[in-house]
């Protein structure tokens, strides 16, 4: 399998599109001004104690106050309690390597016996801020590297499951207890598992230096305020997912590509030639053929093969996905078959729009009707299998009667399908745009203005692949007229995000003028 990541950057949004061979599984947007990403560690106050839900909410800087479960405080609260208390002004800071542990919370335990209103405490961002709600905080922190995850407060080494090797394990282990600080536990990587020794040891020791400068933030922080940041959501995809199937990461951004260029060289530097920059002049999405599949595969309707088709209904509370065989029920004989055939080839795509919304919570399947038991199992099965390679947690029920499947799946960022849908930019939202018979006469008002008035002799204008057609038309086309009219040069670049009567003009360095 071919992996590629596709990087656009933009001064207010990276986007990262995950391609396998071709066709995109993964689309990630990373707004570049929100922060409260998952990972982040922040100094929070405690606004308000609820006992009813046995949670409190936390003031960590963003406009709604973030959420914290007793259970998410983590066994060894206490601890962490005591040392962020040693790190404020005026009290002699200790590290964690030189604290005696307080024993574990009782998981039957009450908030309000260890926090309190008006409290600073240490917090790491579980779950991103979605729609209505508040980030969710965890206090049970914990900081994953390429190879390992570091745990404080913890004397462990847990091993991925997924490394099978008894030789393997053993020498992981032995890297581990021969690095660790005390009171540091790890939990070891499936991607440990080729990594050499140093590797290793470099990974739990710059983890180490983090929780440090973590640590070392408290003293100088008033809450609420940021202590650690996460990496950027590209290096975060690259440091979980870079393996030998990965063929090329492309980036349209020289800043972003040095960064990630430098990150890989750390991690994987027999990886570093597969970072490329892209300078082509048509957008970055569109060479990869990426903005066609957004635009048809975050429709409500996704068409499978031979006529079958997904209906795709999203609300707040759930997820509905409706499969639908389209015109096939009328040219087979053997509706059984057709059905267990139509149900399977959906639950290729259902797998696939599933991590590529990234849509969580409760998902409801309303398959075919099937109505032998071992069909019904043979799409559960493969359903299971599809699902296995999803990284966010999931539990599959089998059918029930009435053909329903039911899956919930876990979200930790808001669902992708909500950030490619807004107002249009055309029309405000009134399904009216301008007469069409005025856009070439617009379009030269603008480009006389910025020639005569304010003395440009370079211009490209961003236009939709309609308009840069018609202004291409022709041996002597409407591009050519401007030019020489206007004395100056014209670039025209086709891009399927404008409007299709919309038109940006830039001058040579990439700023944007109207």
């Amino acid at each position: 399998m071919n992996r590629e990541l596709i990087i656009n950057v933009t001064p207010t949004e990276i986007s990262i599109a995950l391609a396998e061979d071709k066709v995109l599984v993964e689309l990630n947007k990373e707004q570049c001004q929100t922060g409260f990403s998952v990972g982040d560690i922040y100094l929070g106050k405690v606004r308000k104690i609820m006992p009813g839900l046995n949670a409190a909410f936390v003031n960590i800087g963003h406009e709604k106050d973030a959420f914290i479960h007793y259970l998410d405080l983590g066994s060894q609260f206490s601890s962490l309690k005591k040392l962020v208390a040693a790190q404020q002004p005026g009290k002699r800071g200790v590290r964690l390597e030189g604290i005696k542990l307080e024993p574990a919370l009782e998981k039957s335990g009450k908030i309000g016996a260890h926090l309190e209103v008006g409290q600073t405490v240490m917090v790491q961002v579980a779950k991103e801020a979605i729609s209505t709600k508040g980030p969710r905080l965890t206090a049970d922190i914990s900081l994953a590297g390429r190879n390992v995850v570091l745990v404080p407060f913890s004397s462990k080494v847990f091993i991925s499951q997924k490394i099978r090797s008894a030789d393997e394990k053993k020498r992981l282990k032995r890297i581990a207890q021969g690095v660790l600080p005390k009171n540091f536990g790890v939990i070891i990587r499936t991607a440990a598992m080729n990594a050499s020794d140093a590797d290793v040891e470099h990974d739990i020791r710059s983890l180490v230096d983090k929780w440090h400068t973590a640590l070392q933030n408290v003293k100088k922080s008033t809450a609420p305020a940021l202590l650690l940041s996460e990496q950027n959501r590209a290096n975060t995809i690259i440091r979980d997912s870079l393996d030998s199937s990965f063929s090329q990461i492309t980036v349209d951004d020289e800043t972003m590509f040095n960064e990630i260029r430098n990150y890989i060289r750390v991690i994987a530097p027999e990886k570093e030639k597969i970072v490329k920059l892209y300078r082509g002049k048509v957008p970055i999405f569109d060479n990869f053929d990426i903005s066609k599949q957004i635009k048809s595969l975050f429709a409500k309707y996704v068409s499978l093969k031979r006529g079958a088709y997904l209906i795709i209904e999203h609300t707040e509370a759930m997820n509905v996905i409706d499969v639908n065989s389209g015109n096939r029920t009328k040219a087979e004989d053997d509706q059984e078959q057709t059905a267990l055939d139509v149900n399977l080839a959906a639950a290729r795509e259902i797998a696939r729009q599933l991590r590529l919304r990234d849509l969580g919570g409760i998902v409801i399947i309303d398959f075919i009707d099937l109505h032998k038991a071992v069909n019904r199992q043979t799409l559960y099965d493969e359903m299971t299998k599809l699902m296995a390679t999803d990284k966010a947690k999931h539990t599959i029920l089998p059918l029930t009667k009435f053909g329903l499947m039911q899956i919930t799946r876990q979200r930790v960022r808001p669902v992708a399908v909500e950030e490619v849908k807004d107002v249009c930019p055309t029309c405000g939202g009134t399904g009216k745009i301008e007469p069409t018979i005025l856009l070439d006469k617009k379009i030269e008002n603008n480009i006389s203005y910025l020639t005569i008035d304010r003395g440009h002799k370079y211009l490209k204008l961003k236009v939709s692949p309609y308009v840069s057609a018609f202004l291409h038309r022709g041996v002597w086309s409407l591009r050519l007229r401007w030019m020489w009219r206007y004395k100056t040069w014209l670039h025209i670049v086709a891009d399927q995000s404008v409007g299709i009567v919309d038109t940006r003009f830039f001058d040579k360095r990439g700023k944007q003028l109207l």
